[in-house]
């Protein structure tokens, strides 16, 4: 039995899932017909983490990013991973929507976890390791009520638990 538990809590994007719900947005977009003429784009880049939609309107983007949103919740993928950039100008007088995928934990959000886990007052371990924060304890019981508090907290990004020992 180990001395001390111990858990990670990350913020992962399943790019296979994203994949799959941008395919399947393209393919209603295709399909129904007060889109079907806006010659909507829509473009997943895994190396820049980021979602490029490229419209003819502003009705047709925000029709394309709640299509985009409704896939994204059929595969479990979590909203608060998109950040949306102001939409811009593209050539032809179309709109470009960039959304960037938020993957990982930024040493600022891993210290807005760490703080809300001393304020807990409990004997608690935690520090940042990379894009994730690891935290361990010598009682299970309190890593579960730091999990649970982190769940209740409201942060913009998503967060999951793993690596729990």
């Amino acid at each position: 039995m180990p001395a001390n538990h111990s858990f990670d809590i990350v913020s992962e994007i399943n790019f296979q899932e994203t994949d799959n719900a941008v395919n399947q947005a393209i393919k209603e977009i295709n399909q129904r017909y007060d889109l079907k003429d806006s010659n909507t784009i829509i473009e997943l880049n895994k190396k820049e983490k980021q979602i490029v939609i490229t419209t003819k309107d502003d009705y047709s983007r925000k029709q394309t990013i709640d299509i985009l949103q409704s896939k994204f919740i059929k595969r479990n993928i979590a909203l608060k991973a998109m950040k949306y950039q102001e939409p811009e100008s593209a050539a032809s007088g179309r709109l470009k929507q960039i959304i960037n995928l938020q993957n990982g934990i930024s040493k600022e959000n891993g210290k807005l976890i760490i703080k809300l886990i001393k304020e807990s007052r409990l004997k608690i371990n935690s520090q940042i390791q990379d894009e994730q924060v690891r935290v361990s304890a010598s009682k299970i019981d309190d890593l579960q009520l730091i999990i649970k508090l982190i769940k209740e907290a409201d942060f913009n990004f998503p967060v999951q638990f793993t690596n729990y020992k």
